[in-house]
């Protein structure tokens, strides 16, 4: 189970689908831990430039996994629509057989266990993200990827298609959940490239679960010694935009009804929800449940209390 309390800053409705998406940017003109941004593994891999008001980025495998991220507040699934963009410019970059620049999302306790090896192509579950392969003599690749939660790949591989050093590259991935399919686009001063192949879920996919957005330094660790793959780069990453489907709890409204609580609110289809209490906010005990169905759902207390504090857990399964 995937299961949260739900709470996201930052969020604004999309006006094309105010009642289905929302929308959060980051720009970098000011400190972005301000607005949830946090780092995992390599502190000195990522830095925010003040003066430049951008994100300065060294995708460095010889490290351990390092993530700047930021929790998006929900869970994706592949029945849901959400997208990603930004801007990428690369001052520097070196590799040795194939290894990656990534940006995209994640599941962050998956990535931050141990045994996550994104280079051995079978230990790196939950993953929708661009992927850059520099030439190292195949050519030059640019790959959308995403990975179910049992570690399957769906991928898209465009080559050659460079990613100019000193230009801007703007990246957009929007996933529809319609079609199952995840488009990326990119352009470079402006300027179109591609087109970039489509990545498309077949119905032996499972399904997978992103719960933050990340730019992503993966370690070269977990490869086959003759084939291992290696990334050196510097660059940047800016202007990114995240739309997603709201939070899956909204217009939550409580009340006292023959002496017990009962709590209403607006549900998501796929996610359980469950009302649980405590007196001392240590333990927590389970009191209803329902499964969402896009409507008004209501959970009711089946005891009296004198005294409680009450809260709603969703879950994606």
């Amino acid at each position: 189970m995937f299961s949260m309390l739900l709470a996201l800053a930052g969020l604004t409705s999309n006006g094309a689908t105010a009642a289905s998406m929302a929308t959060f940017e980051e720009t970098f003109a000011t400190d972005p831990a301000a607005r949830g941004w946090r780092t995992q593994g390599e502190r000195a891999l990522f830095n925010w430039d003040v003066a430049g008001q951008g994100l300065d980025v060294t995708w460095d495998s010889s490290k351990t996994n390092s993530y700047f991220y930021r929790p998006l507040g929900t869970v994706l699934a592949r029945d849901d629509d959400f997208s990603l963009s930004f801007d990428l410019q690369l001052q520097d970059v070196w590799a040795a057989n194939a290894f990656e620049v990534a940006v995209g999302f994640i599941r962050l306790a998956d990535a931050s266990r141990p045994d996550f090896y994104r280079g051995s192509g079978a230990d790196s579950p939950n993953l929708v993200e661009f992927d850059y392969f520099p030439d190292t003599g195949f050519g030059a690749t640019v790959s959308p990827a995403i990975t179910s939660s049992n570690s399957s790949f769906a991928t898209g591989f465009t080559w050659p298609l460079e990613i100019a050093l000193d230009s801007v590259h703007h990246v957009e991935l929007r996933y529809a959940a319609s079609n199952q399919t995840l488009v990326t686009t990119m352009t470079r001063n402006g300027e179109a490239l591609g087109p970039i192949k489509d990545v498309k879920l077949g119905v032996d996919f499972s399904d997978f679960r992103v719960d933050a957005v990340a730019v992503c330094s993966y370690s070269e660790a977990g490869q086959e010694e003759a084939w291992k793959g290696q990334i050196l780069a510097h660059g940047r990453v800016d202007n990114l935009v995240v739309t997603l489907p709201l939070p899956p709890l909204a217009d939550v409204a409580g009340q006292f009804s023959g002496g017990r609580w009962e709590v209403q609110f607006s549900s998501r289809a796929n996610w359980t929800y469950t009302l649980e209490s405590t007196s001392d906010f240590k333990t927590w005990t389970s009191l209803a449940s329902a499964v969402g169905n896009g409507t008004r759902l209501t959970l009711r207390d089946g005891q009296p209390h004198a005294a409680q504090f009450y809260r709603i857990r969703a879950e994606r399964p």
